[in-house]
């Protein structure tokens, strides 16, 4: 196994088994000066990305991420995964799954300095919603 290999299975563990505790030790994996960007957010530093995480935890019950499939390449990596959760503002609602994809760029101590994740936040997200699902359905087919 590679030296990249090694970190980036220490990463996937870190994800797969993320928790409220486990947010605070992101610098485990997080190089200081790392940037994030997914839809929402675009940021830059380890304080920011925990901030993220943390308010991850109070949106949603029960976040897991799993990772299905790795592709690595020196010190890059794209990660296909999966995120379970279930709503905490529609108590009756089903539990909900994202699909996306992640590009991470490592340096040379295995920290990441780049976290690009990818995912189309329309289909994957606000079509779920109760009410604007409807509407987001709608307006999907009418560009269509």
């Amino acid at each position: 196994m590679s030296h990249t290999n090694t970190h980036i299975e220490r990463i996937v563990d870190f994800f797969e088994n993320l928790n409220p505790p486990k947010v605070s030790k992101l610098g485990l994996i997080y190089a200081p000066d790392a940037r994030f960007k997914d839809p929402f957010n675009d940021v830059q530093g380890t304080a920011a990305i925990q901030a993220i995480f943390e308010h991850m935890f109070v949106q949603v019950e029960n976040p897991r991420f799993t990772i299905k499939e790795r592709m690595l390449d020196q010190h890059q990596c794209f990660l296909t995964w999966e995120f379970r959760f279930n709503f905490k503002s529609f108590k009756q609602a089903q539990r909900q799954c994202i699909l996306g994809a992640t590009h991470l760029v490592l340096n040379d101590d295995g920290l990441i300095t780049l976290h690009r994740d990818y995912w189309d936040a329309a289909e994957e997200l606000y079509e779920k919603i109760p009410m604007l699902g409807g509407f987001m359905r709608w307006l999907k087919q009418r560009a269509g």
